[in-house]
Formats: structure tokens, C-alpha cells, sequence
């Protein structure tokens, strides 16, 4: 079975545009629903066939008590967010922590702050701290529920680094917070 799946671009990301960031901007993604339907590409995608997210009456009989997305799922937020500001990234690294699950028809966002920026030569890698949410209710306040906690470096391409706010120069050629 094949899958097609369409590519967006966001509105402020086209291929070749060039990106400015500095150590401690913050980027969000748009918020997310993840489906039944997402859950079992992904399962089918990565052979995760474990039944605590494809089947309810499994699911509903262990901890969790519903059907949730595959943690690592989930954290496909964190480099579909880098990449939608910065074409062409590549995330080398992930160091994540899973915390809560996701169930399915949740609402989910991430989150991403450039902690340090190695600014040799041409090449732009950059160490983010990552966290993927949910969202609740409660009362008039909504709530953001920590489900995917870490770090992600990632090679920028089309990283120029922000005049707005120069960023201290250690003696290592590496800007850090």
C-alpha cells in the first residue's frame, strides 16, 4: 500500500528562503489533531504494531485506558517545525524524553528554543530545546500538558544569523544563551 501524503509549506518558509534566528527565539507549531487513521499509517510506515495503539479494548484494559499515538509520532512535531521555517534542515540529533501520551483526537502543538548556535563557516547547527504539548481545559484557562521533552540539533541551511540582537562570540566560534 502506498501513501500519499501532501507537503505544506508555511506561508513565511518558501524553498531557498534564507531564515534568521538567534539564541533564544522561540518557534510554535501550529496545533495538530492526531487521527485513528494517523496512528495506523504510522504503524504500518514503521512496523509499531503494538496494540496499545490500534486496538480500544486492548488499550482501554492497560494504563493508559484509550488508544494514543505512537510516542515517537508525537515527536515528528519537533522536525516537521524546524523544517517548515527552515527548508532543506536536517535534524542529526534527538535526545528525547516521552512523558504522557498523546490519545488519539488530542490536540497537539511543539515547541522548539535555539539554546546554542555553532556558526562555523557555512554550516548553521543548531541545538534547540524541544517540547511537544497537549492542550486542556481548565476553567477559562487552557492548560498545556508536556508529553515529548529534549533536545534536537539540526544542520539550517538557510540559517543567516539575526543582526537584530548579535550574539556573544565564544572562543570556540559558537554562540551560546
Amino acid at each position: 500500500m502506498r501513501l500519499a501524503i501532501p507537503l505544506a509549506r508555511a506561508a513565511s518558509a518558501s524553498a531557498g528562503a534564507v531564515v534568521k534566528l538567534k539564541v533564544g527565539d522561540v518557534l510554535r507549531s501550529a496545533r495538530r489533531r492526531f487521527t485513528a487513521e494517523d496512528v495506523a499509517a504510522y504503524a504500518a510506515a514503521t512496523g509499531d504494531l503494538n496494540p496499545l495503539h490500534l486496538d480500544d479494548a486492548f488499550a482501554r484494559s492497560g494504563s493508559a485506558g484509550a488508544v494514543f499515538a505512537q510516542g515517537m509520532l508525537t515527536a515528528s512535531l519537533l522536525p516537521a517545525l524546524i523544517a517548515s521555517r527552515f527548508p532543506g534542515s536536517v535534524c542529526q540529533r534527538h535526545s528525547l524524553s516521552l512523558a504522557a501520551p498523546v490519545f488519539v483526537g488530542d490536540e497537539a502543538g511543539a515547541e522548539v528554543r535555539a539554546l546554542s548556535i555553532d556558526a562555523a563557516g557555512e554550516r548553521r547547527m543548531v541545538r534547540f530545546a524541544a517540547e511537544c504539548f497537549t492542550y486542556a481545559k481548565c476553567d477559562d484557562d487552557e492548560l498545556k500538558i508536556l508529553t515529548v521533552q529534549g533536545e534536537v540539533t539540526a544542520f539550517l541551511p538557510t540559517l543567516r544569523l539575526s543582526p537584530e540582537a548579535p550574539l556573544p562570540e565564544t572562543s570556540d566560534n559558537k554562540y551560546v544563551w
